[in-house]
């Protein structure tokens, strides 16, 4: 009894492989078969592309950031070399002076 149940179970098993089968080869499923796997592989190729370009965006993000910094730090030395303290010492180590009034020109 227990050998005609795996028999008919094994035979049950080659019957639903052979209409799968049949399902899938048929001229009806074949091509719906194939648009599945072809929307499959697209699906994971533009979440492949999405997730790179995060790993872009995320870089550039950084270099940004990494830019305003500098900018900083570029106008504070900029405002340091600027300061009335070191513009009248250079001032003093180059011999320098008020210009006198006929020296000035006013640009209108």
């Amino acid at each position: 009894m227990a050998a005609s149940r795996s028999r008919s179970r094994a035979k049950n098993q080659n019957d639903f492989k052979k209409k799968i089968r049949a399902i899938f080869l048929s001229a009806q499923g074949l091509p719906i078969f194939l648009s599945l796997i072809i929307i499959t592989v697209l699906f994971v190729l533009f979440r492949m592309k999405t997730v790179e370009m995060n790993y872009k965006i995320a870089s550039i993000k950084k270099d940004i950031e990494k830019v305003k910094i500098e900018g900083k730090e570029l106008k504070a030395k900029k405002a340091k070399h600027l300061s009335v303290k070191n513009l009248r010492k250079l001032a003093r180590t180059y011999n320098l002076r008020q210009p006198r009034k006929n020296q000035i020109i006013v640009i209108p």
